[in-house]
């Protein structure tokens, strides 16, 4: 039987256990450059035992960043950098992984700490572009442009040299971020696509974007190395994506060669209400892995070492990731497998034995 400290292992990557770190922006990036807060912020989880650490949204183009805090990766100058945080990271036993993103409507917002708004041009924000010409709401106001399909084909073209920015930075995983309203989520749901053309309308015509873009991607990306995806499962509003679409996407995804799902949920519309608990999204993972016969990773409020345990325990998901837990605690993998009875399986940084 799996358990939380026992190894997994996709494609030739082994990971030392089943805890990984989600993508967590950081806001914290000038021309979407790496700095040291993303390499003391992910180094510190990797000492602190994770066994994937999977680094913020990173955006395949400058207009597709959230806010001009964010991370990139579409630039040559953007590798050494992020090659720093790979080296230390493999060096503390964590494999590195990358969210490739492209923030789709919601882009063009200030920092979170500054009120997340959408900006105007003269305060360095910038025309959003999406499906359809449609204002997520709220501070979030602005109204997008509709994209062209020339240009539907250079952001799946960002893409796939994003992943190959990603390989030469050290990446060994890659998830494609196609969940919480930004511009991949932004296709599948009828809420925010209403285009008329090949990429709108029917469910066909709805995951077309991400199956193409994935498809770019698994051909730059080498067949030896993870390529996963995060989905938002549901969007917790009627007439939006829900979770028999998302079964059915992860059949499709898997034989485009994606490994593993990453079951999150909500975010495209401003107004859906959420019900929000400990483990509120395990459902969707659990269903996926059944369902569509491909591993899948569990998030949402996983805080306690049992409750993260029993879910691969159960066979419930393959993974699970922390965000926010672990921002509270960098070393929650050492605390966890001390309280579950594993601390041999991950033993201390020779600076920290004496404490560990």
């Amino acid at each position: 039987m799996s358990h939380l400290f026992a190894p997994l292992t996709l494609r030739s990557i082994t990971l030392r256990n089943r805890i990984g770190i989600s993508p967590m922006c950081q806001y914290s990036s000038t021309d979407g450059l790496a700095t040291d807060w993303h390499l003391v912020h992910l180094g510190a989880r990797a000492v602190g035992g994770a066994g994937l650490i999977i680094a913020e949204a990173t955006a395949v183009s400058p207009e597709g960043r959230i806010t001009p805090g964010d991370a990139g990766i579409w630039g040559e100058e953007h590798i050494e950098p992020l090659s720093r945080i790979t080296r230390f990271q493999k060096h503390h036993g964590a494999v590195p992984g990358i969210q490739l993103a492209h923030a789709g409507r919601k882009a063009g917002a200030a920092l979170p700490w500054n009120g997340g708004a959408h900006l105007a041009d003269e305060a360095g924000g910038w025309t959003p572009l999406a499906p359809s010409p449609l204002a997520f709401g709220g501070d979030l106001g602005r109204v997008p442009r509709e994209l062209t399909v020339p240009e539907i084909r250079r952001i799946q073209g960002d893409f796939a040299l994003a992943a190959k920015r990603a390989l030469a930075a050290g990446y060994e995983w890659v998830e494609l971020h196609s969940a919480h309203g930004y511009l991949s989520h932004e296709f599948l749901s009828p809420l925010s696509n209403q285009r008329t053309d090949a990429y709108g309308g029917s469910f066909e015509n709805r995951i077309r974007f991400l199956l193409e873009t994935t498809r770019a991607v698994r051909a730059v990306w080498p067949e030896n190395l993870p390529l996963t995806v995060r989905l938002s499962c549901t969007d917790w509003t009627e007439g939006g994506w829900d979770a028999d679409q998302s079964v059915e996407l992860a059949r499709r995804l898997k034989a485009e060669g994606v490994d593993l799902l990453d079951c999150s949920s909500g975010g495209g519309v401003a107004t859906a209400k959420i019900p929000v608990g400990p483990g509120y999204q395990v459902q969707f993972a659990e269903r996926i892995r059944r369902e569509a016969g491909i591993a899948t990773a569990a998030v949402g409020m996983i805080t306690e070492a049992k409750q993260a345990d029993e879910i691969i325990r159960a066979g419930r998901a393959d993974l699970v990731l922390l965000a926010r837990a672990s921002l509270r605690d960098a070393y929650w993998p050492a605390h966890a497998a001390r309280e579950l009875g594993q601390a041999p399986t991950l033993p201390a940084p020779n600076q920290y034995a004496r404490a560990w």
